[in-house]
């Protein structure tokens, strides 16, 4: 899954959501086709697909006056989180039912990697390695539903994120609070695996700055 090839237009798209989320385009900011079509080094064509997915995903708005930058609004973060409550603790409890020792090895591993970048203050690190082991999780709860489901909501945060990673207290409680996911999906504890996740999730929302 993680090492396929993807198509030109695919990493366009994904530039593009990655610039929108992360903050490069403001929320209101209008964009222009040629300019997009210039700063990529690419033709009209994977530029308008990559747009029109964007905007299915309620990211952009294609208008008379042009491509409208929506983002994610705080009521949008308010939603995300409300749902990832509802659901991540489902995603977790049913990863520990199903996960398999090789599985909770690669758990591990992203893990110790955050805590070791943690420790170091490496913002991003922490980020990336917070993202994949929630990622993982969601793959290894053996369900399509809330991998397609879960995966887009965690990126959809990313931006509001940054500030939360970069405070060194709250970066080495989010670990924590990984540990206790870790070792309840490692003891097949569906229902303290859930409570973990949904503890987790619940601190997460409350250190969002918008």
């Amino acid at each position: 899954m993680e090492h396929k090839s993807i198509s030109l237009a695919d990493q366009v798209f994904e530039r593009l959501e990655n610039d929108i989320l992360t903050g490069v385009y403001a929320r209101g900011e209008i964009l222009n086709e040629m300019k997009l079509v210039a700063d990529l080094g690419v033709s009209r064509t994977p530029v308008r697909e990559a747009v029109k997915r964007l905007e299915q995903e309620s990211l952009l708005e294609v208008s008379a006056k042009g491509i409208t930058v929506l983002g994610v609004s705080a009521k949008d973060l308010q939603d995300i989180y409300e749902l990832r409550l509802h659901i991540e603790g489902l995603a977790a409890a049913e990863a520990a039912k199903n996960i398999t020792e090789e599985e909770l090895a690669e758990l591990k591993e992203a893990l110790d990697l955050q805590a070791y970048y943690a420790e170091k203050h490496d913002a991003g690190h922490i980020k990336y390695m917070d993202s994949r082991f929630h990622q993982l999780i969601y793959r290894f709860s053996g369900s399509r539903v809330f991998y397609d489901t879960l995966l887009p909501l965690h990126k959809k945060v990313q931006k509001f994120r940054g500030a939360s990673v970069e405070n060194h207290s709250r970066a080495s409680s989010s670990v924590q609070e990984h540990q206790a996911i870790y070792e309840a999906i490692a003891a097949h504890d569906a229902d303290r695996a859930e409570a973990a996740m949904v503890l987790h999730v619940q601190n997460a929302k409350n250190h969002i700055k918008v």
